[in-house]
């Protein structure tokens, strides 16, 4: 199975808290296999076994509390 891995950059983290809130959500999103978010860099790493739908992520990122700014 090929996976897909896109970068998007988020405002608003900057903690250990909202790393995990961020990537909390987007867990939740079908097809998700894995988060990595960095605060410092407002970086989160998106791991996933079809492309993503940006409002799906933007709507993930909304929930958590932060504003999705784009793919980096």
């Amino acid at each position: 199975m090929s996976t897909v891995t896109t970068t998007y950059k988020v405002s608003g983290m900057s903690c250990g808290h909202c790393e995990g809130a961020v990537s909390e959500e987007l867990s939740r999103i079908e097809g998700v296999s894995g988060v990595q978010a960095a605060a410092s860099s407002g970086e989160v790493i998106v791991t996933s076994s079809v492309e993503l739908d940006d409002a799906a992520v933007r709507d993930a990122v909304d929930e958590a509390g932060y504003e999705l700014v784009g793919r980096a």
